[in-house]
C-alpha cells in the first residue's frame, strides 16, 4: 500500500488553471476518498502522474476484477464510497463482474475508466472499447466526459449518485486527452439533477397503516433485507423490532442487522435458511418487508410465498415495490427516517401463541450436522472459527456451500460483518473481499471463509495482502468439488459428477510461494490448534482445511418448490 503525504501535485503556482489528473484528484479529495484501488495503463498514465504525490492509499490488485472486488468490501465494510480505477478496453471490461456484483447488492462504488482520445473513440482504436455500453446495464449510472470542464462537476455527482437512494456503481469514463486537458476548475459543489429525486421520510398515511396493520396482526414477521445495513438503520431496526415484539428473520445481506443471539431472531430464510424462518413466513398473517426485494433464493415458489399473509414493503427504491410479490401497504422512504416513525405507532403485543410455535420449530428443526465421523465437518470448522473469534470478525466468503455454512454456522450480531455476494452469486469474491474490509478496518479480525473453486478464482490477490502487510485469514474449506454444483448433480442428477472435480494444488504450498504463511489440516484434532495460530498471526495466513468431500448443506428449498417444501428435514431430525 503507497501512502503519500502533503498537498496535492500541481495546485501550486498563480494561475488557477489545472490539468483534468489533477481536478479529478482534487474532486477526489474534496469528496473525502482516502483509500483507492485500482490497475494503471497507458490512457491513465496522466492521473496515476498526479496520485504519485496524493494524500491517498492506493491499493494495486493483481487484476482489475480483484480491485474492484476489493472497492467493494471497503465500501460494504465501511460505509463509504469504495473508488476503483482501470484503462481503458481490457482493463475496464474486468470491471464489469465486480460492478455487477456492487449493482445487485446495492454496494456504493465509483469507477473511474481510461479511454483513449476522444478523436479516435469509434475507430476502433488500440484498446478501445465502448465502456458506457458495455457496463450500462450493471451500473446505476454512467457517463463518458469529453470536455474538461465536466469533469469536476461529473465526479461529484458520481458520488451524489452512488450513495443516495438505493445505493449502487456509479461509472465516470474519461479519454486521455480530458485528462491532460487544462481548465479553471468548477469549485461549485451543488448537485443539479433535476431527474433524479430521493424519497427519504415516507407518506404519512403509508406509514399509518402499516402500524395499523401491525397492531391488529397476530402472527407477524418482520423480513429483513440488505437495504437497512446500507441505511445505517440496525439500531432503528431494533428499537422497532423490540417496541412491536415482532420475530425477525433476515436475508444473507441482512445477517448482523439483527442480532442473532435475540430470541426475537429467526435467522436466514429461503433456499437454505432456516426452517423455522421458513415456516415462520408460511404461516404468517402479516409480513413486513424492510430493504428486501423479495429475490427468488428467498421466496422460492413466488404464487406459494406467504399465502396467509397481508405484505407491507418498505423500501426506499420505488421499482422494487411489488416487482416479484404483489404488495398491500408500500412504504416508500429510507428505513432510517421511516422506522422510527413506525416505532412511534405501534403496540407492544406479547403474541405469547406465535412465539411458543416459532420456539417449538426452533428445538425441532435447528441448524446441525453429524459430528460423531473421523473426518473434518465444513460446519465444524466454521464454529470453532465463530468461538475462538467470539463471533467479532469481518467474514468474507466466495460463493457456493462455504458462502451457506457460514450464514448458518458463524452468528452475527452486528452489521456490516458478512461481506458476501448475494444476488450475482460471484466466485472469486472471498480474497479480494478480505483485502478491501481489511483496508477499510486496520484494527479488524478479517477472515475469508472460501471454497476451493471459489479461492481458485483469485488467489493470486493473496500477493496483494502479502504486499500490503493485510493481516487476513483465509479458511478453505476444500472438498476438491464446486460443493453447490455436486451436492445439486447428487439430488437432481442421479450423482453424474460431471465437471464439478478439480485437482488442487497444495495451498500452503501456494501461500507460501506468495509470501504468505501456509497451514493444511486433514486431521479433525488439528483444527482447533490450527484455527488458533492462523488468528495469531501477524501476516496474511491461508488454512486448507481438507474436509468432508460430499457433505451437504441443509435444509433445501429445491428449485421450484415451496418455502414449507424443505428436503433435509428428515435428515436433520436424525441428528439430534
Amino acid at each position: 500500500m503507497t501512502s503519500k503525504k502533503g498537498t496535492s501535485a500541481g495546485s501550486s503556482g498563480k494561475s488557477s488553471i489545472k490539468s483534468g489528473a489533477q481536478i479529478i484528484v482534487d474532486t477526489l479529495i474534496e469528496q473525502g476518498v482516502d483509500t483507492m484501488f485500482g490497475y494503471l495503463g497507458g490512457v491513465v498514465l496522466p492521473l496515476f502522474d498526479r496520485l504519485y504525490d496524493a494524500p491517498i492509499n492506493f491499493v494495486i490488485p493483481r487484476h482489475e476484477q480483484g480491485g474492484c472486488h476489493m472497492a467493494d468490501a471497503y465500501a460494504r465494510a465501511s460505509g463509504k464510497v469504495g473508488v476503483v480505477v482501470a484503462t481503458s478496453g481490457p482493463g475496464a471490461c474486468n470491471l464489469v463482474t465486480g460492478l455487477a456484483t456492487a449493482m445487485m447488492d446495492s454496494v456504493p462504488m465509483v469507477a473511474l475508466t481510461g479511454q483513449v482520445r476522444t478523436e479516435l473513440i469509434g475507430n476502433d482504436a488500440f484498446q478501445e472499447a465502448d465502456t458506457t455500453g458495455i457496463t450500462r446495464p450493471v451500473t446505476k449510472y454512467n457517463c463518458i466526459v469529453k470536455d474538461v470542464k465536466d469533469l469536476a462537476r461529473t465526479i461529484r455527482e458520481a458520488f451524489h449518485i452512488a450513495s443516495t437512494g438505493r445505493p449502487g456503481p456509479v461509472l465516470v469514463d474519461m479519454p486521455v486527452d480530458v485528462q491532460v486537458a487544462r481548465c479553471v476548475p468548477d469549485k461549485s459543489d451543488k448537485i443539479k439533477l433535476p431527474g433524479y429525486k430521493i424519497r427519504t421520510k415516507g407518506h404519512s398515511r403509508q406509514i399509518s397503516k402499516a402500524a395499523a396493520a401491525i397492531n391488529k396482526s397476530k402472527r407477524p414477521v418482520l423480513y429483513v433485507g440488505g437495504g437497512v445495513i446500507s441505511a445505517n438503520a440496525a439500531d432503528e431496526l431494533r428499537t422497532f423490532a423490540k417496541k412491536a415484539n415482532l420475530p425477525v428473520t433476515m436475508t444473507l445481506l441482512a445477517l448482523g442487522a439483527y442480532d442473532q443471539h435475540e430470541k426475537e431472531s429467526l435467522d436466514m430464510p429461503g433456499m437454505h435458511g432456516s426452517a423455522y424462518a421458513n415456516y415462520a413466513i408460511q404461516e404468517c398473517d402479516l409480513l413486513i418487508a424492510v430493504g428486501a426485494r423479495f429475490d427468488d433464493r428467498v421466496t422460492g415458489k413466488v404464487k406459494s410465498f406467504a399465502p396467509n399473509a397481508k405484505i407491507i414493503h418498505v423500501d426506499i427504491d420505488p421499482s422494487s415495490i411489488s416487482k416479484n410479490v404483489q404488495v398491500d401497504i408500500p412504504v416508500v422512504g429510507d428505513a432510517k427516517e421511516i422506522l422510527p416513525a413506525l416505532s412511534e405507532k405501534v403496540k407492544h403485543i406479547a403474541r405469547k401463541e406465535w412465539f411458543n410455535k416459532i420456539s417449538n420449530w426452533k428445538k425441532k428443526f435447528p441448524f446441525r450436522y453429524d459430528n460423531n465421523t473421523s473426518s473434518i465437518k465444513p460446519q465444524y470448522v466454521i464454529e470453532e472459527i465463530y468461538h475462538q473469534t467470539d463471533g467479532d470478525a469481518i467474514v468474507t466468503t466466495g460463493v457456493g456451500q462455504n458462502q451457506m455454512w457460514a450464514a448458518q454456522f458463524y452468528r452475527f450480531s452486528k452489521p456490516r460483518r458478512l461481506l458476501t455476494s448475494g444476488g450475482l452469486g460471484t466466485m472469486g469474491y472471498g480474497l479480494p473481499a478480505a483485502i478491501g474490509a481489511q483496508v477499510a478496518k486496520p484494527d479488524a479480525t478479517v477472515i475469508d471463509i472460501d471454497g476451493d473453486h471459489s479461492f481458485n478464482m483469485t488467489m493470486t490477490e493473496l500477493r496483494t495482502a502479502v504486499e500490503n502487510k493485510l493481516p487476513i485469514k483465509v479458511c478453505i474449506l476444500n472438498n476438491s468439488y464446486m460443493g453447490m454444483v455436486r451436492q445439486w448433480q447428487e439430488l437432481f442428477y442421479n450423482k453424474r459428477y460431471s465437471k464439478s472435480y478439480l485437482s488442487n494444488p497444495d495451498y500452503a504450498e501456494v501461500a507460501r510461494a506468495l509470501g504468505a504463511v501456509g497451514i493444511t489440516v486433514d486431521k479433525k484434532k488439528d483444527v482447533p490448534k490450527a484455527i488458533e495460530q492462523m488468528l495469531s498471526e501477524k501476516n496474511p495466513c491461508v488454512v486448507d482445511f481438507r474436509v468432508e468431500k460430499e457433505e451437504n448443506v441443509w435444509p433445501m428449498v429445491a428449485a421450484g418448490k415451496s418455502l414449507d417444501e424443505m428436503s433435509g428435514l428428515d435428515i436433520l431430525e436424525s441428528m439430534a
